[in-house]
């Protein structure tokens, strides 16, 4: 098998199942429209009809904590007034209103609790972007390019903690600016908050989840940092050693190696917990417009064998084999039907295998994804 480091996209021989995580041999390199599609399928009844005449905006993040319950983040501000015809003063319509920005589901899809939205003490973002889930139940909410914050609020939804400012933006090295945060995870070993920065800036900066104290911060290849346009795409040049950005997601895994995907260079890159770059792979990098890299999550075998990294611009989830960086699988589809995608912007996995996706752009939907079994 070819590795994805070299552009060229694999098929696997067999079915991949969740619970086995692996795959058989290849018959050979073929083009990314010829992955093997069978590891996952859509549940079209997961979740549940929400309450409360409630409906959901661009959903921009998507978590599971240690529990399996998946929790949301959306964006009530890009619903409509038409889409929200019973929330305008009079009500044009029956339905709808738009549901509070942060949402708890139990592992059935049935909501449990919602909160969220401006309040004393801290900066609300005007645009929700990126959530998770710690391992303390805390639960981290990201601003994006509606503000360069990042905050942290308790299970319930008590507000514990703010990092950066809304309105201010220091640049890549600033120590206690953020900028366009777009992703962050807590490593449960250290309680180390590692933030993807993000749309303004293009790095990986590093805090105690606890104080809040600066720990440190590094760009591409683990090189410092630099700002400015990105340049015109050149790939006869090799790969860009600053990342391109947005940089827009982030996954920590169990034997120390932090995952990092450089949106529009299509390409996720490795490093160690301390910033030492390790390794990167690509995903369709002849993908322009907005990248092929949008998240990154790993799979919940011991091994964590696989990476998954859904690809708004291609709506697909990609499945990569984490020894070896070769493609095995990709599922979905662009469309507005069950199990397609307008945007996926997201992804989640709880222990039982079960792929969560969040959509933007006109998706507003979270969907689920369940192992196939042969």
């Amino acid at each position: 098998m070819e590795s994805v480091r070299s552009g060229t996209f694999v098929a696997c021989a067999t079915l991949l199942m969740v619970a086995l995580f692996g795959c058989g041999p290849a018959d050979g390199a073929q083009s990314a429209s010829t992955v093997a599609e069978a590891g996952w399928e859509i549940d079209p009844h997961w979740p549940q009809q929400l309450p409360d005449n409630w409906i959901l905006g661009q959903v921009a993040g998507v978590a599971v904590d240690d529990r399996d319950h998946v929790w949301i983040v959306h964006r009530p501000a890009s619903i409509d007034a038409v889409q929200a015809g019973a929330a305008q003063d009079p009500p044009i319509s029956m339905c709808c209103v738009p549901a509070p920005p942060v949402i708890e589901f139990d592992p059935e899809g049935r909501v449990v609790q919602a909160w969220g939205g401006p309040g004393e003490g801290y900066e609300w973002p005007d645009e929700e972007h990126g959530i998770h889930a710690d391992a303390m139940g805390n639960i981290w909410i990201g601003g994006g390019l509606g503000g360069h914050v990042v905050l942290k609020f308790s299970r319930s939804g008590e507000f514990l903690m703010q990092l950066g400012e809304k309105e201010n933006t220091g640049g890549s090295n600033d120590t206690r600016l953020l900028g366009g945060p777009t992703a962050m995870e807590v490593d449960p070993e250290t309680n180390e908050l590692y933030v993807a920065d993000g749309y303004g800036n293009r790095r990986v900066i590093v805090f105690d989840a606890e104080t809040g104290e600066y720990l440190r911060h590094w760009g591409a290849y683990g090189n410092t940092p630099e700002d400015g346009t990105a340049p015109e795409r050149d790939y006869s040049q090799g790969p860009e050693a600053q990342f391109r950005g947005p940089v827009h997601g982030i996954a920590l895994s169990q034997d120390g190696l932090v995952y990092v995907t450089d949106r529009q260079a299509n390409r996720v890159q490795i490093f160690q917990r301390d910033g030492a770059y390790v390794d990167e792979f690509f995903i369709r990098p002849e993908t322009l417009s907005m990248g092929a890299t949008w998240d990154v999550a790993l799979s919940p075998d011991p091994e964590q064998s696989l990476v998954l990294i859904p690809d708004g611009t291609n709506n697909a989830v990609w499945v990569v084999d984490r020894q070896t960086l070769e493609l095995v699988e990709r599922f979905g589809h662009g469309g507005r039907m069950a199990g397609q995608f307008d945007w996926v912007h997201n992804l989640a996995i709880d222990s039982r295998g079960n792929v969560f996706t969040s959509e933007v752009n006109d998706g507003h939907r979270v969907q689920r994804f369940v192992p196939v079994e042969d």
